[in-house]
């Protein structure tokens, strides 16, 4: 799994599972993610039109996606694929994560399941969030409701209600923003522990209009691309007050997601790159009154969840089982999903 923060490294993990409630995470492992590669691939961003430098991005992520499998040198049933996601409009549903599932198959001798939102936004889904099912599997046996706040790229949630209900959706941006703009100015990947966001202050007047932001008014289930905003809002402002001020409006676009539950969650676990941002943590607490906790505490590895997300959900596309629902994606009814790509291979 890379997901669209491009945040340095593809997550590699291992599961094992019966597509159902009973999910064991058995083994994990992080390959470096070359910054040439991801320059390549964040100059795809928005495309919809494939061209060369298409092609030489998905050879490029199609290789290395191998290379991280190899490397971590655990046989497994089923891949998982989720390929590296460089444009996502459900409006005009159309989505397009780059990446060779066949090829995948072919060089590591491991089935592929790929191609996992495709289905669901071809039948008016919204493509996303992809692993609200996968969560509530995690929580089976935990009080509920709870909220699993991911994150990544862009920031969604999942909703896990007391008698079962899941609502699930973007909320607003997250790590791709920060690292877009720290990246323009420093050249740097992110901002440790959000330090240099914690030494600005947040432009009110911008967060203003980012809230007046016709999305949040929107019921859900709803999906954002990661260019939905751009770090443009604040190229005047200095790199300290610029960050301060993204970070402000990951914040809001959390706080507003609560306005969509039915029961206020009692505790909220933080998953993806954004856990480890301290700073914003601390902030965030100050506007919820759930307990707000990075995922490990519940002893999951918060940097693998989506790797396993996608083992789990490839499992329940060879068991015909739904990957999405309405309330998940605004899909019309459940559906299966995914391409199986057979290795050519002989396995041991």
């Amino acid at each position: 799994m890379s997901g669209t923060s491009l945040d340095g490294v593809i997550d590699v993990a291992l599961i094992e599972t019966d597509g159902h409630d009973v999910v064991r995470p058995l083994a994990y492992y992080e390959h470096p993610y070359d910054i040439e590669i991801r320059d390549k691939v964040r100059k795809c961003f928005g495309k919809t039109q494939r061209d060369a430098a298409v092609d030489e991005a998905e050879r490029l992520v199609t290789d290395i996606h191998i290379a991280a499998v190899n490397a971590f040198g655990q046989s497994a049933d089923v891949i998982g694929f989720h390929g590296q996601t460089i444009t996502h409009n459900p409006h005009d549903q159309f989505t397009w994560q780059i990446g060779d599932g066949q090829k995948l198959a072919n060089e590591t001798g491991i089935d592929v399941v790929g191609d996992m939102r495709q289905n669901d936004i071809k039948n008016g889904g919204q493509g996303a969030p992809l692993l609200p099912l996968y969560h509530q599997a995690m929580v089976a046996r935990m009080q509920k409701p709870v909220m699993i706040l991911n994150l990544g790229g862009v920031a969604n949630i999942t909703y896990i209600g007391a008698e079962g209900e899941l609502i699930a959706f973007d909320c607003g941006p997250a790590n791709a923003l920060m690292d877009d703009f720290i990246k323009s100015r420093r050249d740097l990947a992110f901002d440790k522990n959000g330090s240099i966001a914690a030494l600005g202050q947040a432009h009110g007047n911008i967060i203003d209009r980012f809230t007046r932001d016709a999305y949040f008014a929107k019921v859900p289930p709803k999906s954002l691309d990661r260019n939905h905003w751009s770090i443009d809002c604040v190229r005047y402002a200095s790199l300290e007050d610029g960050l301060a001020t993204l970070m402000e409006m990951t914040i809001e676009g959390v706080v507003r997601a609560l306005e969509h539950m039915p029961t206020p969650p009692i505790a909220i676990y933080v998953a993806g790159g954004g856990r480890r941002n301290t700073y914003m943590l601390g902030c965030l607490r100050q506007r919820l009154s759930a307990s707000l906790l990075p995922i490990d505490a519940m002893d999951w590895n918060g940097d693998a969840t989506e790797a396993e997300g996608f083992a789990y959900l490839a499992v329940r596309s060879l068991l015909s089982l739904p990957l999405t629902m309405p309330t998940t994606t605004g899909t019309p009814k459940p559906l299966t999903g995914g391409v199986l790509y057979g290795a050519n291979a002989i396995k041991s």
